[in-house]
């Protein structure tokens, strides 16, 4: 109420003083503007603009003056902000097997941890909590919710995870399952999920349903689709069709990340922050701010734009006159 009082009555004082210098412009008006006496047809609009201006850098003022002020802490970041990204990471043997990366010199883990580097890179991985599932023949999270991304690098770099699972067949579908799991309860659209692997078999029914706080699914596949290597008696090469497959079926996107990072648009589209418009996340504070800045640009501005565009009238010798 206070602030309101302060724009109101800056608004007020301010009206007066255009209302005694409109009466001095009269009286000096076609020493001002020529002949005709008139300004250009804009300039009716500055007294009005004025009065705004002044009122408003008040309000702003007093606002910001009044309010409980911010303090930015880069450690700290309100529970409303923070996003999540779900990272479900094949450690079956297959994923050591080397076909991968863009010469087909890579181990299709190094290649996974290429990639995923590559996305942290792009998005803003500081306003993200990261949770890893290890997926093999079952599910396992390895760690959830953490900030810590050189945590993250150590577990996709250093561990070797496939020694916590029995002997099987991948199954990717247990590990989205797990990753549906955890974010039941996180705020909707606030996670992504990221897959990836080199390819599963994948039943025909049964497919994990996504909770609403997952907004966006990518699956990155890795290793070579064509020639591929034995394991275990059998060829094993990335299953382009099933994984495909899974980001049909989860409503995503699927990547072919063997030789090319991932498009920036997929990565856009993915990634996409869906909470409300920024003009709607705006405080009190914001207002104020806006208000500040630019009540004072309009008023700092206004006596170049009279002088220049004020009249089209100029003092003096007309154009191409020959002196006496």
């Amino acid at each position: 109420m206070v602030t309101l009082l302060a724009g109101i009555g800056a608004a007020l004082l301010a009206l007066i003083g255009e209302l005694l210098h409109a009466r001095r412009v009269r009286r000096a008006a076609h020493l001002a503007f020529g002949p005709t006496g008139r300004a250009a047809a804009w300039v009716l609009a500055a007294p009005v603009l004025r009065v705004l201006g002044h009122g408003g850098l008040a309000w702003g003022l007093a606002t910001l003056l009044t309010i409980q002020p911010a303090v930015h802490q880069t450690a700290e970041m309100a529970e409303a902000e923070w996003r999540h990204l779900v990272l479900v990471h094949d450690v079956s043997p297959s994923m050591l097997l080397k076909d991968a990366g863009p010469n087909g010199d890579m181990t299709r883990a190094a290649r996974a941890k290429e990639v995923i580097e590559s996305l942290f890179s792009r998005v803003s991985i500081g306003s993200f909590k990261i949770t890893v599932i290890a997926t093999y023949n079952g599910a396992k999270p390895v760690v959830e919710d953490t900030k810590d991304i050189d945590l993250v690098r150590h577990i996709l770099g250093q561990l070797d995870m496939r020694y916590a699972f029995k002997a099987g067949s991948t199954r990717l579908f247990d590990g989205i399952a797990e990753a549906a799991r955890i974010a039941k309860h996180w705020r909707r659209n606030s996670a992504v999920l990221v897959v990836v692997s080199d390819g599963d078999t994948v039943p025909a029914t049964g497919t994990p349903v996504l909770p609403p706080s997952i907004g966006g699914t990518l699956v990155v596949g890795v290793g070579d689709q064509v020639t591929g290597k034995f394991i275990a008696g059998q060829q094993s090469r990335q299953d382009v069709s099933t994984l495909r497959q899974i980001a049909v079926r989860l409503d995503g996107e699927f990547h072919n990340g063997n030789k090319r990072h991932v498009p920036s648009d997929i990565l856009a589209a993915v990634s996409a922050d869906e909470r409300k418009p920024l003009i709607e996340r705006l405080t009190l504070r914001e207002y104020a701010l806006i208000a500040v800045v630019a009540s004072s640009a309009l008023l700092a501005l206004f006596p170049m734009l009279l002088h220049w565009f004020g009249t089209r009238w100029r003092a003096g010798a007309a154009p191409g006159a020959v002196a006496a």
